[in-house]
């Protein structure tokens, strides 16, 4: 694929990681293949989550196509960033389309991102997986690597303002390839979500501990930290969801009144 827009827009997100301070801790990013279709499967923590998790094929040369809402898609402006860095839009409605595309993406040799989440987890902890992610890399014949993302949430994520203050650190951490095959979907998701949750464990007993005390909103109430716990934040969750919904039949019943 020609790339015009996406170069430029990683060294420019590059030196603001720079001008903030940002320390960088990767691990693994060797897993990542240098040439070939590849699934990078991403925990979501924070709204910049696909900023940062480019940055995990990044020693390999690679540019990640990520799987995105249509929403986002759908922004004056982000809209066509967004198709020219070639990410795959994905409508949850009819998720069939953006399954097709990230397999095609992934036999011409691409590598490709998504959230098995699909959301972001207040609990920043992994929610329930979609079965899409070992589906897309069975069709497609390619490995599937796990990543954790870890201190994106610090800058930018639900329910907390954003903080641009410097000096974070940013944790990315590259599992080791699985390799669906597609005959057991339900298992090999589990598989996914077992190995990804083992690393989210591992990745935050090795953040820095002067960065994460005990008690802080970021950390899982699990691990000691101020977070909602699954349950409670899946009440969030709902909570938004209901809150989505009546905005939208709000709106609906005031273009109705305007048509009148």
């Amino acid at each position: 694929m020609r790339d015009i827009t996406y170069p430029p827009i990683i060294r420019t997100a590059k030196t603001l990681f720079r001008v903030l301070g940002q320390r960088f801790d990767m691990t693994g990013t060797e897993h990542v293949p240098r040439e070939g279709g590849v699934l990078l499967a991403f925990n979501h923590v924070g709204y910049l989550d696909f900023v940062y998790g480019g940055l995990a094929a990044n020693p390999s040369g690679r540019l990640v196509r990520f799987m995105a809402k249509r929403e986002v898609f759908d922004h004056p402006v982000g809209g066509p960033v967004m198709r020219s860095m070639h990410h795959i839009q994905v409508d949850r409605g009819d998720g069939l389309a953006s399954y097709r595309s990230a397999v095609e993406y992934l036999r011409e040799g691409e590598a490709v991102g998504i959230f098995p989440e699909a959301t972001i987890s207040r609990a920043m902890e992994l929610k329930e997986f979609k079965s899409g992610a070992t589906r897309i890399a069975a069709a497609a014949g390619v490995p599937l690597l796990p990543v954790i993302l870890w201190g994106t949430q610090r800058i930018l994520t639900k329910d907390h303002p954003r903080d641009l203050s410097r000096g974070k650190t940013i944790a990315i951490r590259v599992g080791e390839p699985l390799h669906p095959t597609g005959a057991d979907p339900a298992a090999e998701g589990e598989e996914l979500r077992r190995v990804m949750a083992r690393l989210l464990d591992e990745t935050i007993a090795a953040y820095p501990a002067e960065e994460q005390p005990p008690g802080s909103w970021w950390l899982p109430a699990r691990h000691g930290g101020g977070a909602p716990t699954l349950e409670e934040a899946a009440a969030l969750d709902a909570q938004e969801q209901r809150d989505r919904a009546a905005k939208r039949a709000a709106k609906r019943a005031a273009n109705r009144a305007q048509q009148k």
